[in-house]
């Protein structure tokens, strides 16, 4: 994971849940999330992340997280 600065942390609800997986593919402008018969993120894809927050949004509460590997661990989420 060199060159990574944060990281996507799905809870398991979310894991597993096709429809919100569709909607979290649909949500992010840098294609981190695919619906592959639930979530999957793309980790190739994590250095393109621009902390929009639009995939916590789309999320129910504790679902997502967006951490920040370079400021101590602080995260987006809700």
């Amino acid at each position: 994971m060199a060159g990574i600065f944060i990281d996507v942390e799905v809870s398991d609800e979310v894991r597993g849940d096709e429809e919100l997986a569709s909607k979290l593919e649909e949500a992010c402008p840098v294609d981190i999330f695919k619906a592959n018969g639930g979530v999957e993120v793309l980790e190739d894809n994590l250095d393109e992340c621009i902390l929009c927050g639009l995939c916590v949004e789309a999320a129910p509460p504790g679902g997502v997280r967006v951490v920040k590997l370079y400021d101590d661990g602080a995260a987006l989420e809700r």
